[in-house]
């Protein structure tokens, strides 16, 4: 009995050790990334269980403001912070692309069932509310042969700091001088008209659930919800829909990356590209106080080059570019 009890004790002790020994690193961010990230997260921890990873799907405002206040170890975004936000910050921060994704125009309106086409000014006028009726002449000339319900556009956005925002207000903000000039581009702006949800789930959710809803959300978010999404005018007169093949065609009019990466692929060029498409960035401290944390946490960031560019695609984001990969690497060596 004796022996027993030893041996129990023991065992409780190497399990309680090897708890003791796993290290956690939490970070906090955009909803754009989260399905790859919480895959990414979860099979490199089956292959390195001494470290887990947890992640925060909080919008990519809310990434930014928690790395600089210090209480994650890492952030995420789909909008590049801001050079005030950088030096507000008070440490140095690099932005290190993860994939690329693409923004859709998601919609519920009864009666139709096919791809509506819409092109970016109309895009700017509906969310401006300068446009309110699905019948509205405007959406009729782009689809000739469709018969729009005489219905209100409900529009739906995000209600909390977005990296998805940024990327369809810089998108709107390129393609009509009105959206640029008024509520502008950013992770929180100023809506003229609309519900807010929170993150790209409420707004998939509430566009799901709301008859002659028009919203804008992730890829991922319109495919896994079931929900229709339209095809976009590019800068070149093609109406594109969002795709893999699609979004690797606008990272491909990117002639030169900065060496910070902070980078817009909206409204790219080539008649292949689809025009709301964008990076997405793990926001990561170039210095760390725990060297040990430092470590894991690089040599995850290489697995992602090496081995989670591979899972991407079956999410429906595009890996990254080799050469934007590359220069990748490089940064992250320079991490301590």
């Amino acid at each position: 009995m004796l022996k027993r009890v030893t041996f129990v004790l023991f065992g409780l002790s190497l399990l309680a050790g090897a708890a003791a020994a796993q290290t956690t690193l939490n970070g906090a961010g955009a909803t754009f990334p989260n399905p790859i990230y919480q895959k990414w997260f979860s099979e490199y921890h089956n292959a390195h269980p001494d470290l887990q990873i947890n992640y925060q799907s909080i919008g990519s405002g809310g990434g930014i403001r928690q790395l600089s206040a210090g209480t994650v170890d890492f952030g995420a975004s789909d909008g590049p912070m801001t050079d005030q936000q950088l030096v507000d910050a008070k440490q140095k921060i690099y932005h290190l692309p993860t994939v690329l994704g693409a923004v859709v125009p998601a919609y519920n309106v009864p009666g139709v069932s096919g791809e509506i086409k819409f092109s970016g000014p109309v895009l700017a006028d509906i969310f401006m509310g300068k446009i309110t009726n699905w019948n509205d002449k405007a959406i009729a000339k782009l689809n000739p042969g469709v018969s729009f319900p005489d219905r209100a556009i409900v529009i739906v956005h995000r209600s909390d700091g977005s990296g998805t925002s940024y990327i369809f207000t810089d998108y709107l903000s390129k393609v009509s001088s009105e959206w640029a000039s008024g509520p502008g581009k950013g992770t929180s702006v100023k809506w003229p008209v609309g519900l807010g949800a929170k993150g790209n789930e409420g707004v998939a959710g509430m566009i799901r659930q709301m008859q002659g809803a028009l919203g804008y959300v992730e890829l991922i978010y319109a495919l896994q919800n079931n929900i229709a999404f339209g095809s976009v005018q590019n800068a070149s007169g093609s109406f594109v829909k969002a795709s893999l093949a699609s979004t690797t065609a606008a990272a491909a009019s990117m002639k030169t990356m900065p060496p910070d990466f902070r980078v817009s692929i909206t409204n790219a060029p080539g008649k292949d590209a689809y025009p709301i498409a964008s990076f997405t960035w793990l926001l990561v401290p170039a210095q760390w106080k725990d060297g040990g944390k430092s470590k894991m946490f690089t040599d995850f960031l290489t697995w992602m080059l090496d081995n989670g560019q591979g899972m991407v695609e079956q999410l429906n984001y595009a890996p990254l570019p080799k050469e934007v990969a590359e220069k990748e690497r490089a940064v992250i060596k320079q991490i301590r």
